[in-house]
């Protein structure tokens, strides 16, 4: 066959049949082809190499493939057959001696021959590469420079990890690097694919969690538009939070004032979130309590059920400011607020603090009297508040104690029940001692539980340009470990994906998708995608990748 399209239609052809008893068949033909003269026979025959290695893995070695493989990497003039070589060595388990300074040289010497998708195959791979001195990392920074303005937000987002990578080690030219991705990063922000900033502002706010400095004079930028949907705006105000310091914390307070009238309720929740957090990282900031505390002069329910959580908070962190607050909150009435976790916080300043409300044992008593109707994280907070309000107010709070303790006694949940019979006893066996151990002075808080540790953010980190970015958490808590032999990587971008699964793929964030029908050349993509899972249609699960060359696609085999 003289005509090479013919060669290569019929090479992916017969290396898509997946007979096993074939395959002594399909090896020959395909040696054959990676010495062919046409780069389009030599791709489909790289390709070909993976789909006989998922079948016979011991054919393909016997055959000596994976070493010819490793020749062509190095020496074919064609791009594409370089990064096929690439895709398929990493992917048999083969390529982990490949990370050689000789082979990173060539492949960033010649980066502008690859296509898109394969420049971003060959800066992940060049990330693997521990540079040998500080030097040699200057030389490959100035050599992909130009890649941090290049239209494709792949390639901007792969050479941003790599530049980040590489000088982890160098903090003075690491900061120097953050300062240099900030415009390019800006200007993927200014495109008009809502999803694809959404990936770009996922990596924003990791790299702000680490480097706050950077952006503190641009928090402006993340200001919400009236435009934007909501799960960008709620992005961009984690965002300032990371980056609130003591120059723009007022101000950026002061815009997510204006948040909170918004029709959008979550966002009004998000933005009293917001600024309370902003209120426990910056604490010198004069006019920030009082912002927050202005929002109980709202008059709308959830408003002030968020402000109360936001308070109690504060009160903890920060015992001094605790009068102010508790001044603030007084006058509000345990009936007005309904949400159990407000409640639950109301329940606990009025026992930690209920010194300096008069009516505190009232509006406890009146709470005690309907605790079989509470949720049990009210209960818990009443049981709390009773026993600590107690040992500050005897008089006024012993009734309150008698109740709350007999109706918890009787409350069929575990949790209430064991903690009510406990403090009874603590006060029959000691009255000092009980409380010792609930009214003693509670020590100061200098990091809440429900944020992420240093140690996590590194790990995430580690996987920049990934979908650990986006969940926030390390891949290894949402995906499976999969034989890397039993996934194929293709080079091909289908039209009918989502917009939002398209700017996964911009941005260098690959999607995992189902191969439905038997042969590459009528393919079907079914994928469905949700901020807390990850999973394919039907119930196929896979691990997630870096984009490595166009789509990349995870497929059943043996299905």
């Amino acid at each position: 066959m003289h005509d090479p399209t013919i060669r290569g239609l019929a090479l992916r052809s017969l290396c898509s049949l997946r007979v096993a008893n074939l395959i002594e068949y399909i090896v020959s033909p395909v040696s054959l082809a990676l010495q062919d003269r046409n780069p389009y026979v030599r791709r489909t025959a790289v390709l070909g190499v993976l789909k006989i290695y998922n079948l016979d893995a011991a054919a393909v070695r016997n055959a000596g493939m994976l070493e010819d493989l490793h020749d062509m990497l190095q020496k074919d003039p064609d791009a594409q057959v370089v990064a096929n070589c690439m895709s398929v060595l990493l992917e048999t388990g083969s390529g982990q001696s490949l990370v050689t300074r000789a082979l990173v040289i060539s492949l960033l010497n010649r980066i502008k021959e690859f296509s898109e998708w394969a420049q971003c195959q060959v800066l992940e791979f060049a990330t693997h590469y521990r540079p040998s001195d500080e030097q040699e990392v200057y030389d490959f920074m100035n050599v992909l420079d130009d890649r941090l303005s290049h239209s494709n937000s792949a390639v901007v987002m792969a050479t941003v990890k790599m530049f980040l990578h590489y000088t982890l080690s160098m903090p003075a030219t690491h900061q120097q690097v953050l300062e240099r991705i900030k415009d390019p990063l800006m200007t993927l922000l200014s495109r008009d694919h809502f999803e694809t900033a959404y990936a770009v502002l996922c990596h924003f706010h990791l790299i702000a969690q680490r480097a706050p400095i950077i952006f503190s004079q641009i928090y402006t930028t993340f200001y919400c538009r009236i435009n934007e949907p909501s799960y960008i705006k709620h992005l961009k105000l984690d965002i300032l939070a990371a980056i609130a310091d003591e120059t723009n914390a007022y101000d950026i307070a002061t815009e997510l004032t204006e948040y909170v009238n918004d029709i959008d309720e979550k966002l009004a929740r998000k933005a009293i979130r917001t600024v309370g957090r902003i209120a426990l990282e910056v604490q010198d900031v004069p006019g920030l309590v009082e912002r927050l505390l202005g929002f109980l002069d709202i008059g709308k329910d959830f408003v002030t059920a968020e402000t109360i959580v936001q308070v109690k908070d504060l009160a903890r962190k920060y015992p001094d400011i605790a009068e102010v607050c508790v001044g603030s909150i007084s006058n509000i009435s345990l009936e007005d607020v309904e949400e159990p976790e407000a409640r639950a916080a109301f329940i606990w300043i009025l026992g930690e603090h209920g010194q300096g409300i008069q009516d505190a044992p009232y509006l406890l008593e009146a709470c005690a009297q309907g605790f079989a109707n509470e949720e049990d994280q009210v209960q818990l907070a009443l049981l709390s508040a009773a026993m600590k309000l107690f040992f500050k107010r005897p008089p006024e709070c012993q009734q309150l104690l008698g109740v709350t303790l007999a109706a918890a006694s009787a409350e069929s949940s575990q949790d209430v029940h064991d903690r009510a019979l406990l403090y009874y006893r603590l006060l029959h066996y000691n009255l000092q001692e009980a409380k010792r151990i609930v009214a003693s002075p509670a020590p100061a808080i200098t990091r809440f539980a429900d944020e992420q540790s240093p140690e996590q953010r590194d790990h995430i980190f580690d996987e920049l340009n990934t979908l650990a970015v986006i969940y926030r958490k390390p891949s290894s808590s949402f995906t499976n470990a999969v034989p890397a032999h039993k996934e194929a990587m293709l080079s091909f971008c289908h039209p009918g994906m989502s917009r939002f699964h398209s700017a996964l793929l911009c941005c260098g964030i690959s999607c995992t998708a189902m191969l439905v029908d038997k042969y590459l050349m009528s393919t079907r993509i079914c994928i469905t995608w949700h901020p807390n899972e990850f999973c394919c249609l039907p119930a196929y699960k896979y691990r997630c990748h870096t984009l490595v060359s166009g789509f990349h696609v995870s497929t059943p085999w043996d299905s």
